[in-house]
């Protein structure tokens, strides 16, 4: 089943969750821990959300490479502007999906356009 959010004036933590229920199938009747929801999710007017420009300076996201000293940190504004809302929203699903081997699965149904 293919759903629908638009994130036009919401805050991008409900937009998220919201998201990743739909993912994980917990809305339908059938739903099974060990099974992964066949929904694809598409959040509509990711750029045109409600995220404040003080959580857009103070949040940061990490990546380690693995080598020494492979550390790196990015602002939220900096990640916008390297990759665009769509990532902002894609690391906050993948966040709030269970980490198991179904996570890849289910995240493959999620379309972020701005």
């Amino acid at each position: 089943m293919k759903y629908t959010i638009d994130a036009k004036g919401k805050k991008l933590g409900r937009v998220a969750s919201e998201a990743a229920v739909l993912l994980m199938g917990k809305e339908s009747a059938t739903y099974e821990r060990n099974i992964a929801g066949d929904n694809i999710v598409e959040i509509l007017n990711a750029s045109k959300a409600d995220i404040s420009d003080a959580k857009k300076e103070e949040y940061t996201y990490k990546s380690f490479s693995g080598f020494a000293d492979g550390l790196s940190e990015l602002s939220m504004k900096r990640v916008i502007e390297k990759k665009g809302y769509s990532e902002i929203f894609w690391q906050a699903v993948y966040g709030m999906l269970p980490r198991n081997k179904l996570r890849a699965v289910m995240i493959k149904n999620l379309k972020v356009s701005e």
